[in-house]
């Protein structure tokens, strides 16, 4: 398998199932920091009517997303705090809500911990069994997934998201673009994809 870090802002041209898979969701991750760094707490709470979305409660969104896709489903692991904590059935969007408490700073770390954490507990189950490896985790309609089809639901994911921080961010400074100039560097952002679990 080629390294991660080597496929970090963009999948290969031409390259195996797994690279350009990992390469897709590198690509997504690093465009969701381009649109969502450098703004101020006031700034992340910014609002696009209709939609009561911000930028703040997308990145603890994401945050909370790879925690429940690779930690708890994938890894079948605790899903960590600040997620154990929370009576999800009383607070449904608790990760929306309790943004506009957070500083960005806090917001972000806490992506980069979570991605950190995803990016692992990937790793480790492509050593053991690749893309068909298996959840630890069965829906409710008695289906688990692979480790593929998990990666192509955080792509999505990712995706989606991506284009609701295009459209907030150009509101708030007029950033526009595609993808993140060559430039860019996440910021604090650890470049261990192999191995780094926390």
């Amino acid at each position: 398998m080629t390294d991660i870090a080597a496929i970090l802002q963009e999948p290969p041209i031409a390259g195996s199932e797994l690279d350009t898979m990992l390469g897709s969701l590198e690509r997504q991750r690093r465009t969701f920091a381009w649109k969502c760094t450098g703004l101020s707490h006031q700034q992340l709470g910014a609002v696009l009517a209709p939609s009561a979305i911000t930028i703040g409660g997308l990145i603890k969104h994401v945050a909370l997303i790879e925690a429940a896709y690779f930690s708890q489903r994938l890894a079948g692991g605790d899903i960590g705090a600040p997620w154990n904590g929370v009576d999800w059935d009383a607070d449904p969007d608790w990760e929306w809500r309790t943004a506009a408490d957070d500083s960005s700073e806090e917001l972000m770390e806490l992506w980069r911990h979570e991605v950190r954490r995803s990016r692992g507990t990937v790793a480790q189950a492509i050593g053991k069994g690749g893309l068909d490896t298996l959840a630890q985790w069965t829906s409710p309609e008695g289906a688990t997934p692979s480790l593929r089809r998990l990666i192509v639901d955080i792509i999505e994911e990712y995706a989606r998201h991506t284009g609701h921080a295009d459209l907030i961010r150009e509101s708030i400074d007029g950033l526009v673009g595609e993808d993140p100039p060559q430039s860019f560097s996440e910021p604090s952002s650890n470049t261990d994809l192999g191995g780094a679990n926390g």
